[in-house]
């Protein structure tokens, strides 16, 4: 083989690579002329494919409250590595814009660091937000705050909590904390230090607690992961109607917020039918609370989308409404398309059929954010 083939060819290797690190400019259609949201709102549904939006329909006389959105769309979800993503990959595509390998976490496919809408956010001065029904440490709301090569280093995604600055945040996970078994850190104390009200599910219900806007809030739920919705979990709507308000009050730049119902993959990996729904019916609720929040505030943008579908779920012949027969073809995940639906101050561009990475390039344009790229 001649040296200058050899050569070309690894010219032409490293330009794909790249090509494949760094993400394209975030921009706006040339024809968009709509206006541009304040705040940003995230809700995320872990394993919600459209049967599992069905079936919270039916199961709930025919109504959900994310049909107020106005924008409809469809996302591709396989990762870099694989056609079926895992919710590390699809959540970095959510949160970096790149394509990567399953169980990552806020890295690349290279395994190098990519900053996050919620870093740019925090680099804009806004006030940021984590709700999740999981542990803050799973993988979806580690997507947006940690880098580690693999979504199973809870406790040093836990010690990324520490490198960022959220203003609000709510999920389970304290025993990552302050229960470490890899060092003898004991990270409540040390966002104690930091300044931040932190409160658990031992001391209070949050809905019994009133958060000082002029101070950081975190409130852990559980020691690891939480209970089901229909177990008395129900924390989650409120949390999705205290935070916009805590944050608008943080700041005058404007907010970005992430909130995830994460046990709706759960319930779909046992193939737990009444779980699915009632997880469903909770996040449901939580999006009815941004959506309010979005209607009164006029600035705000709700996105509602999920990082995959899980348990190839479908609504079966003998299904009545609020009666349905429900079977699934697997336990894990699948690689069908999932749902977005949107609503406020540039809902219209997430219309249409794109790629998961299309969420994270939509909302950076809209916010005016550079290229994210590598840290």
């Amino acid at each position: 083989m001649k040296p200058w083939f050899v050569l070309f060819s690894a010219l032409f290797l490293f330009i794909q690579c790249r090509q494949a690190t760094v993400p394209p400019a975030p921009s706006l259609p040339p024809a968009y002329a709509g206006a541009k949201p304040k705040n940003v709102i995230l809700l995320i549904g872990d394993g919600m494919g459209l049967t599992q939006v069905s079936a919270g329909l039916y199961a709930n006389n025919n109504r959900l409250r994310l049909e107020q959105c106005t924008a409809t769309g469809l996302i591709k979800t396989h990762s870099a590595s694989h056609l079926i993503t895992d919710s590390g990959a699809g959540a970095t595509a959510f949160s970096c814009g790149c394509k990567t390998y399953n169980y990552a976490i806020g890295v690349d496919q290279h395994k190098k660091a990519c900053l996050t809408l919620l870093e740019q956010a925090e680099g804009r001065g806004m006030p940021t937000g984590l709700v999740a029904t999981s542990s803050l440490t799973h993988a979806t709301p580690a997507s947006f705050y940690a880098h580690v090569k693999e979504r199973k280093e809870t406790e040093a995604i836990a010690a990324d909590f520490l490198k960022v600055d959220i203003d609000f945040a709510v999920g389970g996970g304290l025993n990552y904390f302050a229960n470490r078994t890899t060092d003898t850190r004991n990270l409540r104390a040390e966002l104690e230090a930091k300044g931040y009200v932190v409160r658990d599910s031992s001391q209070s219900a949050l809905a019994a607690l009133q958060p000082d806007p002029a101070r950081p809030f975190i409130w852990f739920s559980a020691g690891k992961e939480p209970k089901y919705a229909r177990e008395g979990r129900d924390y989650l709507p409120v949390a999705a109607r205290m935070a916009p308000v805590y944050l608008q009050k943080r700041g005058e730049k404007g907010f970005f917020l992430m909130i995830e119902g994460s046990q709706i993959d759960w319930a779909c990996h046992k193939n737990d039918a009444d779980n699915a729904i009632g997880e469903m019916l909770d996040f449901d609720a939580a999006i009815g609370a941004a959506l309010d929040f979005a209607a009164a505030d006029g600035q705000t943008l709700v996105i509602i989308t999920a990082d995959h579908e899980t348990g190839g779920m479908s609504i079966t012949q003998g299904s009545e409404m609020g009666r349905l027969e429900i079977e699934f073809t697997t336990e894990q995940h699948t690689a069908s398309m999932v749902p977005v639906f949107a609503y406020g101050p540039g809902a219209e561009l997430f219309n249409g059929v794109y790629d998961n990475t299309g969420i994270y390039y939509k909302i950076a344009a809209l916010l005016g954010f550079e290229p994210a790229g590598n840290k």
